[in-house]
């Protein structure tokens, strides 16, 4: 007959807590979850169950030490404990059906106090009645990259993606996005016995013709004529959601930085950053229409017509 005892390392005069403490470790060390590639320790971790099983009931372990049952809860000697109805003594737990069949009950125990923290709450366990199933294993996660523009992070415009089965999908980017954010998409992976997996998508922030991140900070060089920045003027800057038209004071010097409130990147706050304007005054070298004739580059206008404005 197999000893519950031996098999759980403890003595006969084992308390209850000892008893506790000893399968949770065989169990921890035994769970199939963490030992897939092994079917010895399956049948072990099977057997403890069954040991801690019996000795964790008062009733059970008092029957078995006086050699009432064995550890399977199944009575020893012929006729032990018959009662009216051919039943056993011992809560009803054994009996025989009219056609000469054995039947079982077996009331089980919970075993959520013992794996709770071991294997992510109650270790994969089921309730009453499903105890010791693992539950149907999810399909595979999938991982994507998206690639987004700087002005579509700084707006947090809505990307477009497509997924492995050919279905498209929205995705709006969250606040506070930047290079290597991970979006977690439910039930987006591939499918399974229990379920979808999941899909991760990763956002890449790709190099703008003009915009530069500082930070929250979108930052944009714009090139000036003398003449605007010798007398002032209102001139047309690209945003990452459009053209404004920014001041430029009389006597604005070349290199000064001037600031477009909340033009930046969209904050987990809800607030924004800026954008910064560095002024770039050109100014044409010698004569200035042939200059204009063999390297147009040096206008402003042209140079701001490259940014859209």
């Amino acid at each position: 007959m197999s000893d519950p005892y031996s098999i759980l390392g403890v003595a006969r005069s084992a308390g209850e807590k000892d008893i506790k403490s000893a399968y949770r470790k065989l169990a921890k060390e035994l769970h199939p979850d963490r030992n897939k590639d092994n079917p010895k320790a399956a049948e072990r971790f099977s057997e403890v169950t069954r040991a801690y099983d019996l000795l964790s009931d008062k009733d059970k372990r008092a029957r078995f030490d006086r050699g009432e049952i064995d550890i399977d809860g199944n009575p020893q000697g012929f006729g032990y404990g018959a009662g009216p109805g051919g039943g056993f003594a011992g809560g009803g737990q054994r009996g025989f059906r009219a056609d000469g069949f054995e039947g079982f009950s077996n009331e089980g125990i919970d075993l959520g106090d013992i794996f709770d923290g071991l294997f992510g709450g109650r270790g994969g366990f089921g309730g009453a009645g499903g105890a010791h199933q693992r539950p149907a294993p999810k399909g595979a996660n999938v991982a994507y990259k998206l690639g987004v523009s700087l002005s579509d992070a700084a707006t947090l415009s809505t990307q477009r993606i497509t997924l492995a089965d050919g279905k498209t999908i929205d995705l709006k980017l969250p606040a506070g996005v930047e290079d290597g954010t991970q979006m977690r998409l439910a039930g987006k992976g591939e499918p399974g016995p229990g379920g979808n997996g999941d899909a991760t998508v990763t956002i890449h922030l790709q190099p703008h013709p003009f915009f530069r991140r500082d930070g929250d900070n979108l930052r944009l060089d714009l090139p000036i004529s003398l003449d605007e920045a010798v007398n002032g003027a209102k001139v047309k800057v690209p945003t990452a959601d459009g053209v404004v038209m920014l001041t430029v004071a009389p006597g604005t010097s070349s290199g000064k930085t001037l600031r477009l409130k909340g033009k930046g990147f969209s904050r987990k706050d809800g607030s924004h950053g800026d954008q910064l304007v560095t002024i770039e005054i050109q100014v044409p070298e010698g004569d200035t229409d042939l200059v204009q004739r063999l390297d147009g580059w040096r206008d402003p206008r042209n140079l701001r017509a490259r940014l859209g404005v």
